[in-house]
């Protein structure tokens, strides 16, 4: 797959921002919280990559290193 997928993982959450995996959890858990209240369906362990990054500061061009 040369593409990303949709969804980020916990552990790839946690790797992104150094923290250790029960922190990413935590921040995973939160930003799901958050979609949950604009009425988007979350799933448990993961988040949407674009809502993570947008939330984090990164622009599409920061992230690609632009």
């Amino acid at each position: 797959m040369t593409e990303k997928q949709s969804f980020m993982r916990v552990d790839e959450v946690a790797q992104e921002l150094g923290v250790s995996k029960s922190y990413a959890y935590k921040i995973v858990q939160k930003l799901n919280a958050e979609l949950k209240s604009l009425g988007y369906l979350t799933i448990s362990g993961r988040v949407n990559r674009k809502f993570f990054y947008e939330k984090l500061c990164y622009g599409e061009k920061e992230r690609r290193g632009n």
